[in-house]
């Protein structure tokens, strides 16, 4: 909300891609704002559909946003480039997603406990996108001044349980579908617990969990956009930059 805040431009034809509960588009007051997700089971949407399948007519939106949603698409390539098709021309995407880092303390629990416990291991946590991919698929997806940041959260918990229900209660408990699909026993989930304490925890005794946020923002192109200079026609030389010739 506060990126959008720093844009001086008044959007009218605003889509909310998996908006769950409404509560971005809540903030955008006096403004007609489509909430879209997958599941009709949250309180802000008012349209259903699939992330991966944008039922919108091209050049048709001013704005999209997307909180905490693109990280679970399988195909974040393709859904980017609906996303570009959507947009009207000079029509902005700003999004953010996991990524980097985020839980990696939590995979390596559960890999080294599943390891004792089973003698192998299967995946739990989904992998996320790094901050490079994130602005190299803004530009395969055509938009124009691309723009990937991430900020590094870092949570606290009591124990590793209350940290899985968290991420239960958040949807995010397990996004794979490749997973172990056997029940996951009472032993492996105190062994990740026990594990975690061991490894994981700071000068209060309480666990800790890094979240990557990655921020990724998007033009669709126009041409009052600025533009990027062609070779050759750049007015001013290196050597007068750093004041040196080329030998030295």
């Amino acid at each position: 909300h506060d990126k959008y805040c720093d844009i001086n431009r008044d959007f009218q034809s605003i889509l909310d891609l998996g908006c769950r509960d409404g509560g971005l588009g809540q903030l955008l007051v006096d403004k007609q704002v489509i909430g879209q997700d997958l599941s009709n089971n949250f309180s802000g949407i008012n349209l259903q559909a699939d992330e991966e399948f944008l039922p919108f007519k091209p050049k048709s939106l001013d704005l999209v946003l997307s909180n905490l949603s693109l990280h679970a698409v399988n195909d974040l390539p393709g859904c980017l480039a609906q996303i570009m098709t959507c947009l009207k021309p000079d029509g902005l995407f700003l999004c953010a997603l996991f990524g980097g880092e985020t839980l990696s303390e939590l995979r390596h629990c559960l890999m080294e406990a599943e390891m004792n416990v089973r003698g192998g291991a299967s995946p739990r946590i989904a992998p996320f996108m790094d901050l490079r991919d994130g602005g190299a698929l803004l530009q395969r997806a055509g938009f124009a001044l691309p723009v990937a940041e991430v900020d590094r959260i870092t949570v606290t918990y009591e124990n590793a349980f209350k940290l899985m229900a968290d991420l239960k209660g958040m949807g995010e408990s397990n996004i794979l579908t490749k997973r172990f699909r056997g029940l996951t026993s009472p032993r492996l989930m105190m062994e990740c617990a026990r594990i975690y304490s061991e490894k994981f925890t700071d000068d209060r005794g309480r666990i800790t969990a890094t979240f990557d946020i990655i921020y990724l923002m998007g033009w669709s192109p126009h041409k009052s956009q600025q533009q990027p200079l062609k070779p050759g026609q750049g007015k001013v030389s290196l050597t007068e930059v750093f004041g040196q010739t080329p030998d030295g």
